[in-house]
C-alpha cells in the first residue's frame, strides 16, 4: 500500500463516512450506495473489505465468494429498483482498492444507456446535472438493508 491513505479503507473504518450509505457487509465484501452526490438512485458499490486492487489479488476465500457476492448484490439492486439490467464496472483509478460499481440500467432512461452512464456520472460530479435526491437514496438504502442477507456476502 502506498503512503497515501486509501479512501476506500478510510470509508470502511469510519462509521460516520459509511453510516448513511452502508447496506451490509459479510466476511469479505461491503455493499454500499454511492455517496451523495449520487448520479442515480441505486448506484451501488461492492467493495472488498481487504485492501486489494482487484481479482488478481484475491485470496482463495475471496475468489470463491466473489461471483456469488456480485450475483447477490445485482439481484438485490434489481429487486429494489426494478431496473432492467445491472452494469458492473471496476476501474480502480480513483482508489486502488476494489470497488465494483453496480449501476441500474433502465430501458426508458437514456442517462443509463451503455457508456452514456459515464457521461451522466461526470456531469453530476461537475455540477452540470442534478444528483439523485438524497431522500431517495436513504429510502433505497433502508429498503435494501431490510432485505440484506449477511450470508450472501461471505
Amino acid at each position: 500500500m502506498s503512503s497515501t491513505p486509501c479512501p476506500i479503507c478510510r470509508i470502511h473504518h469510519d462509521p460516520a463516512a459509511r453510516g448513511a450509505y452502508e447496506i451490509g457487509r459479510g466476511s469479505h465484501w461491503l455493499l454500499r450506495h454511492h455517496p451523495d452526490p449520487a448520479p442515480l438512485v441505486g448506484w451501488l458499490l461492492l467493495d472488498s473489505l481487504r485492501h486489494v486492487a482487484g481479482p488478481a489479488d484475491f485470496n482463495d476465500q475471496e475468489a470463491a465468494s466473489w461471483g456469488l457476492a456480485v450475483r447477490y448484490a445485482s439481484a438485490l439492486l434489481k429487486e429494489q429498483t426494478g431496473c432492467d439490467r445491472v452494469y458492473a464496472i471496476a476501474f480502480g483509478e480513483g482508489a486502488p482498492h476494489l470497488h465494483l460499481h453496480l449501476i441500474p440500467r433502465f430501458a426508458g432512461d437514456p442517462r443509463t444507456c451503455a457508456w452514456l452512464v459515464a457521461d451522466h456520472y461526470r456531469a453530476v460530479s461537475a455540477g452540470e446535472r442534478e444528483p439523485a435526491p438524497p431522500e431517495q437514496l436513504t429510502d433505497l438504502v433502508d429498503r435494501a438493508r431490510s432485505s440484506f442477507s449477511y450470508q450472501l456476502l461471505q
